[in-house]
């Protein structure tokens, strides 16, 4: 399950990637998991911290954003998938302050003697995610 923290709770949510949002990279709560944040460390143990970070480029501009937010969703779903039973993946960025954003840079060319757009497109800061594995003793 995908949590992020929201005031004093751990709640989850779906994968919001959209390439044609102004918040591309984003996270909708479904309210399936709510947890108290004083509650988690009871819950939940720590098993890794880890950096997502994928890139894209090519000649069309939505299609190259598409492809690094498919990438970033295809990551992001092969961590869930390695989740041991019961776990939770946990959103650490925060909003307003390391929340990642795509950036795009856009590069001119000639191609069969016609000027042509090419884009590019990274994220910063990497999506930074922790595995918690359920405790023992529940």
């Amino acid at each position: 399950m995908l949590c992020r923290e929201y005031r004093s709770s751990y709640q989850s949510v779906d994968i919001g990637f959209d390439a044609r949002a102004l918040n591309d990279i984003g996270f909708r709560r479904n309210r399936e998991l709510s947890v108290p944040e004083a509650e988690f460390p009871d819950l939940y143990a720590k098993v890794d911290s880890i950096e997502v970070q994928t890139e894209a480029d090519g000649p069309v501009q939505y299609e190259t954003k598409q492809v690094l937010s498919d990438r970033l969703r295809a990551k992001v779903e092969e961590l869930l998938a390695r989740l041991p039973e019961g776990g939770v993946l946990v959103v650490e960025n925060e909003l307003g302050h390391d929340y990642p954003k795509t950036r795009q840079l856009t590069k001119n060319g000639i191609e069969d003697g016609e000027n042509r757009l090419h884009f590019e497109y990274t994220m910063e800061p990497p999506l930074r995610l922790t595995l918690f594995r359920p405790r023992a003793n529940q």
